[in-house]
């Protein structure tokens, strides 16, 4: 398998997939985990293969697998989250850019312009970047109760925005009176 991670779509077969394999060396790594805002980035693979669709078009399908660290958002301690997913992406030749000045995310994120070349590279870090955890939590890590209301007021807790909590004790008071 190749190991380069830019291809010339003008470069590639027509007629048989071709296959990738990427995974960076530490320095690259290291790079990587910064762009990302990670403490750490391990093991990080990416492979697969381009292949026409249709008569124009290049499907890339793969799969990325790393092992990452994160800060917690609760305790900001190391949180190792291991990563394995497949990745999809759609190139087309005739891909038209909306228009309009306010548009909508398209639900098909996996399609988009067919450039002069694919950098394996960074579709790997997006698609990691993607996949990474919104909010990572160290193992016992709980944000705890939050208060917060003007000064002179009786603060909102939890339970308060649970209506529903009491109904029961409500439902056995009302059995046991004759």
């Amino acid at each position: 398998m190749p190991h380069k991670d830019v291809f010339r779509v003008a470069d590639l077969p027509q007629n048989s997939p071709t296959q990738f394999h990427l995974r960076p060396a530490a320095p690259e790594l290291s790079r990587i985990a910064a762009d990302l805002d990670l403490l750490g980035l391990r093991k990080l693979v990416f492979s697969g293969d381009i292949a026409t669709q249709g008569r124009k078009d290049w499907a890339l399908t793969g799969k990325l697998g790393a092992t990452v660290v994160q800060p917690c958002i609760v305790t900001l301690e190391p949180v190792t989250t291991r990563i394995d997913i497949p990745v999809k992406r759609l190139f087309l030749a005739d891909w038209q850019e909306p228009e309009a000045s306010e548009v909508e995310m398209p639900e098909d994120d996996e399609t988009e312009a067919l450039p002069p070349e694919l950098d394996l590279s960074q579709i790997m870090t997006e698609s990691l970047a993607l996949a990474l955890p919104l909010y990572p939590r160290s193992a016992g890590a709980d944000s705890g109760e939050m208060v917060f209301t003007e000064p002179g007021k009786t603060p909102m807790r939890d339970e308060d925005a649970k209506p529903f909590a009491g109904l029961a004790d409500l439902r056995d008071a009302l059995k046991k009176e004759p």
